[in-house]
């Protein structure tokens, strides 16, 4: 069935639907009607009226044995009526029964055959069905899915796919055509991730699109923000299979050994400052950019050692003894970030897709990247210099929300004419003494009170708010959604200096980006200045030193990541935070 067909049959069961929705509840109305007390009190006085003779006579017994009847209910006798369901009702409870209540509004139902890494690397940003050999019919036949997410690495030996697409595992491959055929005649895109080796049969199953490569970086799970390091060995070896040789020179140097497909990987990376990757093998640059979103240089080991390279009996322990400086680390993680991170990946595989009707959209795994920047430039001069901060950003904001007194100043109108949406909302003045010196003493970042703060959160539509009090250069923004990305916190900011000081002392726990640096640079804290927070905690009008005793995830940036103007040598391309796109 074509697509087009296909959507026509959707609209004609939907409005059927409908049609008899609308039927059962006029015969539901109607069954309730007639077994009114009212109705047969009116049609005995009508057949008492018509005939006066003999009605007149039966019309007292009539009344009363109406009258000993309602205070009863006959149920055997009332008329049976099917509950009143419509298309979407269905459509939705379908979506309850299998957990995924809602999932059509902030993230895509995806109906996935993928291997165990690759749902790992998934799961925060698709809603997904597994599917499994011996279930996979009676769940796709029961579930309204958006996508049919394949993986290479789902066949797998040790996997409940393993072999699929092989001639020798035929039960399993007649499983999976039959879910591709389900998805193509419900008009459901179907895409095949091709991470990994597998039967050349699964590639020609019939899918909309094969994707060479694979699932993107999973900072959420290579987390050098949250996650709490376990020393190692300062250099690792990263094996890419079990029977590579590794390097006698190495073994000298005292490197440790992990295997590329080992659980322990991102700790071992973690752990060291840095990586020896053998050079030309599949999966390198995936690799080195798992290296990088751990804040790990990576040395390439050629098999054939070229004449003028660096040996790594010199690369090696240099590297090892100085260590990744905070700027090279940020500037690793916030290439994987922009570049290579999971949601960019999957934003990657879905672009194109014909998706069926009524899909919220191929930008869905990129949506919990979306900043509204709330600010109240005072003035033209701040308004301009708001817009060129904004424009000059490599993560270009979703959207300003700004006071309606600024809405009409030179700089919102570039933004405007940039195509950055601009919103306006009225903020309140005090009106009594009482209430002015209230406000004064509860300001917060910027001068305005939590309440403003507040306002100005209620009319944003992004689930991240950016507080705008100063110049914040070209690179501080993606930091600061970066690390809310890795670390999961509710908040990203400097530290409180009220509470904490000038400066972190060093003391407490090791963070990861202590080990080399005399300061702490992301640790979460008790008390921040919040410059990055959820829309939904700034629409609650606490002041941020509340935050944390309310049960908030605060994370401060050490003083290496401070506001103002960033000096990092890096191109001006900038991505839009709707979508995560590189622009």
């Amino acid at each position: 069935m074509k697509r087009r067909e296909q959507s026509q049959t959707e609209q004609l069961r939907q409005a059927l639907a409908e049609r008899e929705a609308q039927l059962q509840e006029a015969q539901a109305r109607l069954a309730a009607l007639e077994g009114s007390t009212s109705l047969q009190v009116g049609r005995a006085l009508t057949a008492a009226a018509k005939r006066p003779g003999r009605s007149l006579v039966r019309l007292p017994r009539d009344l009363y044995r109406l009258w000993r009847r309602s205070g009863t209910t006959n149920h055997a006798d009332r008329r049976r009526v099917e509950p009143v369901r419509s298309f979407d009702a269905e459509r939705q409870e379908a979506r309850l029964l299998t957990g995924l209540g809602g999932g059509g509004t902030d993230r895509l139902v995806a109906a996935t055959v993928v291997g165990p890494e690759v749902q790992k690397a998934i799961d925060p940003y698709l809603s997904s069905v597994v599917l499994r050999p011996h279930d996979a019919q009676i769940v796709m036949d029961a579930v309204d899915v958006d996508l049919l997410l394949v993986s290479s690495s789902a066949a797998a030996p040790g996997s409940s796919w393993a072999h699929v697409g092989d001639p020798a595992a035929v039960d399993r491959t007649r499983a999976l055509h039959w879910v591709l055929e389900s998805a193509g005649s419900r008009g459901i895109p179907t895409v095949l991730l091709d991470d990994g080796t597998a039967p050349p049969a699964l590639r020609r199953l019939g899918f909309d699109r094969v994707y060479k490569g694979d699932a993107g970086v999973p900072l959420h799970l290579f987390n050098p923000v949250a996650a709490e390091l376990a020393l190692g060995p300062e250099a690792v070896y990263v094996r890419t299979g079990p029977d590579t040789v590794v390097p006698d020179v190495l073994l000298e140097l005292g490197v440790g050994v992990i295997d590329v497909d080992s659980p322990g990987l991102a700790d071992a990376l973690r752990a060291a400052n840095v990586a020896v990757i053998p050079e030309s093998t599949p999966g390198e640059a995936a690799l080195r950019r798992r290296a990088w979103a751990c804040g790990t240089r990576v040395v390439s080991h050629p098999a054939v050692p070229a004449p003028e390279s660096e040996d790594l009996t010199v690369s090696v322990p240099r590297l090892r003894s100085l260590g990744p400086t905070p700027r090279e680390v940020r500037t690793m993680l916030r290439q994987v970030f922009l570049e290579e991170a999971t949601p960019v990946r999957l934003a990657t595989l879905l672009e194109g897709l014909d998706f069926s009707e009524g899909t919220p959209g191929t930008e869905l795994p990129l949506s919990g990247r979306g900043v509204a920047v709330l600010a109240d430039p005072g003035s033209a001069e701040e308004a301009d210099r708001l817009a060129e901060d904004l424009l000059s950003s490599r993560l270009r904001p979703a959207e300003v929300v700004v006071p309606d007194t600024a809405g009409r100043l030179p700089g919102l109108q570039r933004l405007r004419a940039e195509g950055v949406t601009v919103l306006t909302v009225h903020l309140s003045a005090p009106d009594t003494p009482e209430e002015l010196e209230r406000e004064a003493g509860t300001t917060g970042p910027g001068g305005l009170a939590p309440g403003q703060w507040a306002a100005l959160a209620e009319r944003a539509t992004r689930p991240w708010a950016y507080l705008w009090t100063g110049t914040i250069g070209g690179h501080r923004l993606v930091d600061l959604v970066c690390a809310a990305e890795c670390s999961g916190a509710d908040a990203v900011g400097i530290p409180d200096t009220a509470e904490h000081g000038t400066e972190p002392d060093g003391g407490g726990e090791r963070g990861f980006f202590d080990r080399n640096t005399g300061v702490r640079q992301y640790v979460f804290v008790t008390g921040i200045e919040p410059e990055l927070a959820r829309t939904d905690l700034l629409r609650k009008s606490w002041h941020p030193r509340e935050w944390n005793r309310r049960g908030t995830r605060l994370l401060a940036l050490g003083p290496g990541h401070g506001t103002g103007p960033d000096g990092d040598d890096e191109g001006s391309t900038h991505v839009d935070a709707s979508t995560g796109a590189v622009g």
